[in-house]
């Protein structure tokens, strides 16, 4: 997928769908300003979210990234989105 062919919208709701698969949440709750901790996700469901997001878009996400420091959907989200669009670019 090029980065060109996805807009930050789209991007952003690709990545709560991920998101409401992978952890298991209702896409109700999954609102930008929810917490990672709102959304009673554990380190485990992030980790599965991440694997699902790097095969989505064909990148590489380190574990070890901002992506763990991310306190709400919209950080998460941000670091995410950043990531794709610099591996992309």
């Amino acid at each position: 997928m090029d980065i060109k062919e996805f807009d930050q919208a789209q991007l952003v709701d690709q990545v709560i769908d991920v998101i409401v698969k992978e952890g298991m949440v209702d896409r109700e709750k999954v609102t930008m300003d929810a917490t990672i901790e709102s959304l009673d996700l554990k380190s485990i469901d992030i980790v599965m979210i991440l694997t699902a997001l790097e095969e989505k878009f064909d990148v590489y996400i380190p574990m070890d990234g901002p992506f763990h420091e991310a306190k709400s959907v919209k950080d998460l989200i941000e670091a995410i989105a950043a990531y794709i669009v610099k591996e992309k670019s």
